[in-house]
């Protein structure tokens, strides 16, 4: 399976001159826990890095930084892990292992944003295989008790 059939190819980002409320804001409103740090050349959304719920709270909520004026540059993840939408399930869950995150910004052939995929989709994918493998299995006890009689 790649991960271009695997991830959420709609990905809110944000520039790294923003500031943490606005990130926080730009979280509520589109209901997710994260946000791709970019930046723009040529048209392409460039990863540069990552915010996520958690970070605003331990890098700004619990040191008494002040989100109006903390920007993302000084807040995010970086560098930013990323895959490509050719790379297979494996490749993903092993960037994730050696680096220690749960999500993968996911790039075009161009290195533009093109999805995120994240541990759960991660998870999710592995547990409908499992299902199938079961389904394959009791085919097969069902299949052999029919032709062994």
């Amino acid at each position: 399976m790649q991960i271009a059939d695997l991830c959420t190819h709609h990905v809110v980002s944000i520039q790294a001159t923003a500031t943490v409320r606005e990130a926080a804001e730009a979280m509520r409103e589109h209901h997710v826990g994260s946000l791709v740090v970019v930046e723009k050349p040529n048209g392409e959304r460039i990863p540069v890095g990552i915010v996520t719920d958690r970070d605003i709270v331990v890098a700004v909520v619990a040191t008494g930084g002040d989100p109006s004026t903390l920007t993302l540059a000084q807040v995010m993840s970086q560098p930013v892990t990323t895959c490509t939408e050719s790379e297979g399930l494996f490749a993903a869950i092993l960037a994730m292992r050696e680096r220690g995150v749960r999500r993968l910004p996911v790039l075009n052939a161009k290195g533009g944003l093109a999805g995120m995929v994240t541990a759960d989709d991660i998870v999710g994918a592995l547990g409908t295989h499992m299902v199938d493998l079961g389904q394959a299995l009791a085919r097969e006890e069902t299949h052999e008790m029919q032709t062994r009689r």
